[in-house]
Parts: C-alpha cells; sequence; structure tokens
C-alpha cells in the first residue's frame, strides 16, 4: 500500500513539516520570502494560496532541495521535516526521506512512455515494489493504464498531471507537494485530479502541501489554509473559516458581501491588502 501517517493518538497530529521565519533570497541580494512560518501536520491537507510572484514557488523549491539550482539560498530561519533541520540536505536524501513533488508545468520526459515516466518516479525501489506500486497508481489512475505504452509528450494536459502524480507517489512519499496541478486544465479534469488528491488523504492518510492560484478548489479540500503576498503570510487559519472570511470572499473567491459574483478586477481589494501587509 501506499504509505500512510498517523495522527498522534489523544491530541492534535505533530508536524511533519515545519517552516520557521524563512527568509529566502536570490543571488544574495533579492528577497523573495521573508519571515514564513507554516505548519504542516501529519495526515493534513494544507494549501498554500496567493497570486503569481507571491513566494510559494520558492518555498517549494527551499523545501525540495532545488534552491541553490537558480542561486537561492534560506538565509535565516529554518525547514524542518520531523524537527530536523533540512539544511543543505541534497534533493535525493530529501525524497529518500519521504517528500515528493509534482512540480508547475508537469517536467515529464516527453519522448519517454507513460510507464517510463512512472517507473522513473520510483528509481530507489526494487523490482517488486516498482510492480506494486504501478498498479496502484493505475488503480488510481485508470486511464494511464490504457496508456501506459504510450509517449508522455502526446498526451493531453490532464492525462501528463496524472503522470506527474503517479510518478511522484512511485516514491511512497510522507509529504506530498504539488505546484499549481490546476494550472492550465479544463475544469472538469480538475475535479478529477483534486478528487484523487482528496481519496490520497482520506483512505491513505497522506500528508498533502497545495500550493495553488485556484483558491476555491483548494479551500474545498484543505483543513488549514495560508494566504501569501509578496513573500509574506498576510492570512492563515482552518479552511472553513477562511471560505466564511469577508476579505478572502471578495478577493480571493471573487464575491463581493451580497453573495453575487464579481469580476476580479472590479474588486476593491487595496485597502484590505493594506491592512494584512501593515
Amino acid at each position: 500500500m501506499i504509505q500512510t501517517q498517523t495522527q498522534a493518538a489523544g491530541g492534535a497530529a505533530p508536524p511533519l513539516l515545519e517552516i520557521r521565519n524563512a527568509r529566502i533570497v536570490y543571488d544574495h541580494a533579492v528577497e523573495a520570502v521573508r519571515e514564513v512560518s507554516l505548519s504542516v501536520p501529519q495526515g493534513s491537507v494544507v494549501a498554500l494560496l496567493g497570486s503569481n510572484g507571491a513566494g510559494k514557488s520558492t518555498l517549494l523549491k527551499a523545501l525540495t532541495g532545488t534552491l541553490a539550482l537558480e542561486d537561492g539560498e534560506v538565509e535565516k530561519g529554518a525547514i524542518l521535516l520531523d524537527g530536523e533541520d533540512l539544511g543543505r540536505t541534497p534533493t535525493d536524501r530529501i525524497v529518500a526521506r519521504g517528500v515528493s513533488l509534482v512540480p508547475e508545468g508537469r517536467r515529464l520526459f516527453a519522448n519517454l512512455t507513460v510507464e517510463d515516466n512512472i517507473t522513473m518516479g520510483g528509481h530507489l525501489k526494487g523490482a517488486a515494489d516498482l510492480a506494486r506500486l504501478r498498479a496502484q497508481v493505475y488503480d488510481l489512475f485508470p486511464r494511464l493504464a490504457e496508456r501506459r505504452r504510450q509517449i508522455a509528450g502526446y498526451l493531453s494536459g490532464g492525462e501528463q498531471q496524472m503522470v506527474a502524480v503517479g510518478r511522484a507517489l512511485m516514491a511512497e512519499p510522507r509529504l506530498l507537494a504539488l505546484d499549481e496541478p490546476s494550472l492550465g486544465l479544463a475544469p472538469l479534469i480538475v475535479d478529477q485530479i483534486y478528487a484523487t488528491v482528496a481519496r490520497l488523504n482520506a483512505e491513505f492518510g497522506m500528508t498533502i502541501l497545495l500550493v495553488e492560484q485556484n483558491a476555491m478548489q483548494a479551500m474545498e479540500i484543505a483543513d488549514t489554509v495560508y494566504i501569501m503576498e509578496n513573500g509574506r503570510i498576510v492570512l492563515d487559519g482552518p479552511a472553513e473559516q477562511m471560505r466564511g472570511n469577508l476579505d478572502v470572499q471578495e478577493y480571493y473567491l471573487g464575491f463581493s458581501g451580497g453573495g453575487e459574483r464579481r469580476s476580479f478586477r472590479d474588486v476593491k481589494h487595496y485597502k484590505r491588502r493594506k491592512r494584512w501587509l501593515s
């Protein structure tokens, strides 16, 4: 079975991932993330929301050990997995410790088959485990079983996203991080992807960190929501509470106080944003 997480008995789940007062810079000068703290308890779904350029993907790069590839570094603070600072831990060791990323844009090997792409996610596994895990991925995504011999570059965007998720699951992650999984996909396909993510959490107890601009969709499956603007966390709380927050409804969900849908362009959010960032 895909590895599961169990919560501590008799209380709140301990954090599997914790980011403490992180300040992240590029080229020793450009500040992308400042004083960000967040917690991802075991067995939970945490959504990190915000517009493009807010700093969400930078946090994921820090978590997965790929920040240095873009001359970035965590200048201050810590990123803790099971209470241990990841520090300069290389990406392969982070994967071995149970963190898998579904990157923005999917980043498949376009000239390889669906099955080859999926198998690469389990490169640290033996043959028996590879067969078992592939069977589980095909159970989650029956369409991929039908297309296992097809070249990945010829799949639809939704099918490619399924391959990217399946590849990440081959490592049997304890923490699955998804970077903009709904980007560029039709609403029906987005629903299918999110249904699978919700199933991974509900049935297997998998811990999920979901980075999104699609706030409405993410809040439907999240337990906790953090909202980023300009490199900072400006709001956070339980998803149910956040869905009822008037600021979130107006700015992120596009509803006015009367409940009618409004154009994002017409939302009068500047005073609210000034208050959040003050």
